[in-house]
């Protein structure tokens, strides 16, 4: 049951997040919320995201850092849950990698 739990209460934050991304991105770049990884005892959560074009990766993270107080917030006016976590970004290298294979697979394909 409490694995149940924490995997509708991930899909919630990454709807919320996301939510949260596009409402205060300045759409310089697309962001995309990927997935969410929420610690079993509810206290942190890593909110995994990919990034086009690639090379604002940098100034994306240190934005939501910056605004990673008012994610936050904003999470917390959406959620209910007993615990509102701290909220870490990180970019999804899985992601990235995929990506990466499959341009290689279209290129041997040509």
């Amino acid at each position: 049951m409490k694995g149940d739990r924490l995997i509708k209460l991930n899909k919630e934050l990454q709807k919320a997040f996301g939510a949260f991304v596009e409402r205060e991105s300045n759409k310089e770049s697309l962001i995309t919320v990927t997935r969410c990884d929420i610690s079993p005892d509810l206290k942190n959560v890593i909110v995994f995201i990919s990034v086009f074009p690639e090379d604002k990766e940098d100034s994306v993270i240190k934005f939501l850092e910056r605004r990673k107080w008012d994610a936050r917030e904003y999470i917390k006016s959406r959620i209910t849950t007993r615990v509102i976590p701290f909220v870490d970004f990180q970019i999804d290298y899985g992601d990235k990698n995929r990506r990466h294979i499959d341009s290689l697979l279209k290129k041997e394909n040509l």
